[in-house]
């Protein structure tokens, strides 16, 4: 019988699945579900069908985390909460995740870093002035491919250009399978549009550089100003407003995941992404007359084909290039983080065995 889901948590974005999966956790009888809003330390804002709370990792959650850091409760998941004689709450066990959106760790480790869970739809928020950089749209495109959620462009500050429609076709021959929407949230033209997205209680992702109108985005939408806006730099540069991932829930429905601008994006391990942001050079890949093509010299290459007769721009070859080093790179790093985590696993095992197992007389 599947959990009953009450107005507020469906509001939050709460489905039957992730419902059914809470109620099943041992000692759920004692567990209230919840919503990851932020997290700060080793403790988690989480959004309760009785209001907001502050919670602390449990033992088992902590264990989790040392085994795979991706499984540290992040902005967007589902988690069960107990609440102790002591009035002290704390997260029993996280909901598996529909979509995540994983980076690689700023510091050029292997692992990754989760930014945020159950997203439906992404936006890759783009200032329209300074002119968008293409080649950073489709390496957030393939991030949020990846992700599992569904992605969009949306084109910020209209007001401030005279060809946003222009600019708006250029990026979506960057971007195919995507929409791409223009808006302002000054005027607001085209908000209507971006409003759409979060039809039916979904949850929204924001992800951009520092100064490309996340936050006033967000206001917008809200209809009051939720956020702090700061003006970019003389320089077109941004400004940090967001200092950290934080869930915010509309008052017109949806929900919104608002991040901090990210300076780079570093893809893990982001195959399928990369196939989904590039599928006309993937497409044309298939077509090489040998399977372990490398698309620079090869007799009968398709990619190099359509580059010389001009039907796939050079740019677009070498952004799509760029994306595979890096993440074949990534690959490898992981697959041998993963050979020495087993290493270490096997030998701390025998060792273990060693000291435990009397040797025979």
């Amino acid at each position: 019988m599947s959990a009953e889901i009450s107005a507020v948590l469906r509001s939050l974005g709460l489905d039957t699945p992730t419902a059914d999966y809470l109620t099943a956790v041992p000692g759920s009888s004692e567990f209230a579900p919840g919503r990851v809003a932020r997290v700060d330390k080793g403790l988690s804002s989480v959004l309760t069908e009785d209001g907001p709370v502050r919670a602390s990792w449990s033992g088992g959650v902590l264990a989790a985390i040392a085994a795979d850091s991706q499984a540290t409760p992040c902005t967007g998941d589902w988690v069960a909460l107990r609440r102790w004689p002591d009035d002290r709450i704390t997260v029993e066990a996280v909901a598996p995740r529909h979509t995540a959106i994983v980076r690689a760790e700023v510091g050029g480790t292997s692992k990754g870093q989760v930014l945020a869970a159950n997203v439906d739809v992404i936006a890759i928020v783009v200032g329209l002035h300074p002119e968008p950089n293409i080649g950073r749209i489709e390496r957030f495109l393939a991030l949020a491919w990846e992700s599992g959620a569904r992605p969009v462009v949306v084109l910020t500050k209209a007001d401030l250009v005279m060809d946003a429609d222009s600019v708006a076709e250029d990026v979506a021959t960057a971007a195919p399978g995507a929409d791409v929407l223009v808006c302002s949230a000054t005027t607001g033209e085209g908000l209507e549009a971006v409003r759409a997205l979060l039809e039916n209680n979904a949850t929204l992702a924001l992800l951009g550089v520092s100064g490309a109108g996340k936050s006033s985005l967000v206001n917008a939408l809200a209809g009051v100003e939720l956020l702090d806006v700061q003006a970019i730099r003389e320089d077109g540069k941004g400004r940090h407003t967001s200092v950290r991932r934080e869930l915010i829930v509309l008052p017109g429905g949806g929900v919104v995941i608002d991040t901090p601008g990210l300076r780079g994006v570093g893809l893990q391990e982001s195959g399928e992404g990369l196939a989904a942001a590039f599928p006309d050079v993937t497409a044309l890949a298939e077509q090489c007359r040998f399977k372990d093509c490398a698309h620079v010299t090869e007799p009968g290459c398709a990619v190099q084909e359509a580059l010389d007769d001009g039907t796939l721009p050079v740019r677009r070859y070498e952004s799509w290039t760029k994306l595979q080093r890096e993440a074949a790179y990534m690959a490898r790093r992981t697959d041998s983080r993963l050979q020495a985590e087993a290493r270490k696993a096997w030998a701390r095992q025998t060792k273990e065995y060693r000291r435990d197992v009397k040797p025979r007389q």
